[in-house]
C-alpha cells in the first residue's frame, strides 16, 4: 500500500510567495511543493493505480484549467493552527473536486473541502496567533491559471513526488 494524492501546483511566482512563509512556518516545508489539495492523501495498492490514473487523466479532459484566486490570508483555528492563502471557492473547482471523489470513490473525503495553499502548521498556539496577525495584515492577492492537475505519492522519508501530470483539457 502506498499512500496517493492529487493536487494542483500553482505558478512558480505564487510558489515562492508561499515558500517564503513555509520556510519559516511549515514543518512540511521540504516533503511538498506548495499545492491545492483536490483530492486528501489515500491509500491505493500499486495494481491499482493504473487504473486510477487512467480516470484521473479522463477527469482531466472534461475540465478546463483552473481560473483560481488566492486572496486571503485565513486560518483553520481553533480546529487546528494551519495558515493558509485562501482559494476562491469556484464552481469550477467544486466540479473538479467532485468528478474526482465521485469516479474515484477512494474514500470519503475527512473534510468540508476548503480550497487553500498552506503557508503555516504544527505551530503552537501563540505562534499561531502572533504569526497570523502579521501575515493577515500583509495578505494576498494572487490571480492566475492553473492548466494541470498531478498524482503524487509519499516516498519512505515523508516526502511528495509527481506519479504522473494531467492537462485541463476540456471546455469547462
Amino acid at each position: 500500500m502506498m499512500k496517493y494524492g492529487i493536487v494542483a501546483f500553482p505558478s512558480k511566482r505564487l510558489q515562492d510567495l508561499a515558500n517564503t512563509y513555509r520556510k519559516r512556518y511549515d514543518s512540511h516545508y521540504s516533503k511538498i511543493t506548495p499545492h491545492l489539495t483536490l483530492k486528501e492523501a489515500f491509500e491505493a495498492e500499486e495494481t491499482e493505480i493504473g487504473t486510477i490514473s487512467q480516470k484521473i487523466a479522463s477527469i482531466a479532459e472534461k475540465h478546463a484549467p483552473l481560473n483560481i484566486h488566492a486572496s486571503k490570508v485565513s486560518s483553520f483555528f481553533p480546529t487546528t493552527n494551519v495558515i493558509y492563502f485562501k482559494v476562491e471557492p469556484t464552481d469550477q473547482l467544486k466540479n473538479l473536486r467532485q468528478d474526482l471523489q465521485e469516479q474515484l470513490n477512494i474514500g470519503k473525503p475527512k473534510h468540508v473541502f476548503i480550497p487553500h495553499i498552506t503557508i503555516a502548521q504544527d505551530l503552537t498556539e501563540t505562534e499561531h496567533d502572533d504569526i497570523y496577525g502579521q501575515l493577515r495584515m500583509i495578505g494576498v492577492n494572487e490571480q492566475e491559471v492553473i492548466d494541470r492537475i498531478h498524482l503524487v505519492y509519499q516516498l519512505e522519508d515523508g516526502s511528495w513526488t509527481t506519479y504522473d501530470t494531467y492537462r485541463l483539457t476540456g471546455a469547462e
